[in-house]
């Protein structure tokens, strides 16, 4: 921004309307005095060419504006040379992981506008962006799907998976938010469902299935009984997100051999250590803490800081 005297009005304005989320930059419509902002003592005001409500101007650039005005830069020559020998040891490690960063983000941009060109509002999951809509029409590429390939990009390249964690634990409960709901749906429908068979006869004319007992004449209803549809879908997400009871360590083989080890000393393939050498080893751990207690008790009576200390407060020998 070219230097300007904050004490008068500025000639065009940035506005941010949240209801509909556009960013425009015109003349405002109405300027009102505010002493209380030291900075720039000023309020603008314009009507959205949207939505046309009127708004006022976007904070951010009331930050810049008094950023701008507090910003005067070295003076002196001493506060010059400092200045410049803020660049020496530039670009570091992170800088230089940063430039990479975005020469990889403007270069997959291209990649990403073939699959999702930038289109705001044009998209199933834009409803809960928050990208600016103007800022997001400029672009080559989503703003949001060409971080995600560069992330995805970015773990291929370095071998690393690491960099797709963010991204595996989201879509991971959202996994376990499905399996929930799928859940529960079989739980309120029931695990059979049951309908009637139906035909149509030669007219097209539907009918219901029945047949009569030859006995005793009476007429029954056909019903075809099925397994609940989302079971099949539930156990394919169990199996293959790990969630099963095996996979989990809850089966009752399991359990029982997690029991089993429990009371053993110690596992060396097949031998497994005897309870006596156990015992003996207690006993030697023992006699060693039994000779380091001496000694430490030896230690102290030879401290000459605790010696001291007893003859000033009578608990010693004088």
């Amino acid at each position: 921004m070219a230097k300007h005297n904050f004490s008068l009005p500025v000639a065009r304005i940035t506005f941010r309307c949240a209801p509909c989320s556009h960013t425009f930059k015109v003349a405002p419509a109405q300027v009102t005095d505010a002493p209380e902002l030291e900075h720039h003592p000023f309020r603008y005001f314009a009507s959205c060419p949207y939505c046309k409500n009127d708004v006022e101007q976007a904070p951010f650039e009331k930050s810049l504006f008094k950023a701008w005005k507090n910003a005067t830069g070295p003076r002196t020559a001493e506060g010059k040379a400092a200045t410049a020998a803020n660049l020496q040891g530039h670009p570091t490690p992170e800088e230089s992981l940063r430039t990479r960063f975005n020469a990889m983000r403007h270069g997959l941009a291209a990649k990403t506008a073939t699959y999702f060109p930038a289109k705001p509002d044009g998209y199933a999951f834009c409803s809960g962006c928050t990208v600016d809509r103007d800022y997001c029409a400029t672009q080559p590429a989503c703003e949001k799907q060409t971080m995600l390939f560069m992330k995805t990009h970015a773990a291929f390249e370095q071998k690393d998976p690491r960099h797709l964690t963010g991204i595996f634990s989201g879509m991971q409960a959202a996994t376990l938010a499905m399996v929930q709901q799928m859940l529960q749906t079989i739980l309120a429908d029931g695990v059979a469902i049951r309908n009637p068979e139906w035909f149509t006869d030669k007219e097209g004319n539907l009918k219901l299935a029945q047949f009569s007992d030859p006995q005793t004449g009476e007429t029954t209803q056909i019903i075809n009984i099925e397994a609940h549809p989302l079971l099949k879908p539930l156990a394919e997400f169990l199996s293959r997100n790990n969630m099963s009871m095996a996979d989990l360590g809850m089966t009752p083989k399991i359990v029982d051999e997690k029991a089993q080890d429990m009371g053993q000393l110690k596992n060396a393939g097949d031998e497994r250590e005897a309870v006596t050498d156990f015992m003996t080893q207690q006993a030697n751990s023992l006699a060693a803490l039994v000779d380091k207690m001496g000694k430490a008790k030896a230690n102290a009576a030879r401290d000459p800081v605790l010696i001291e200390y007893q003859r000033e407060n009578g608990g010693g020998a004088a």
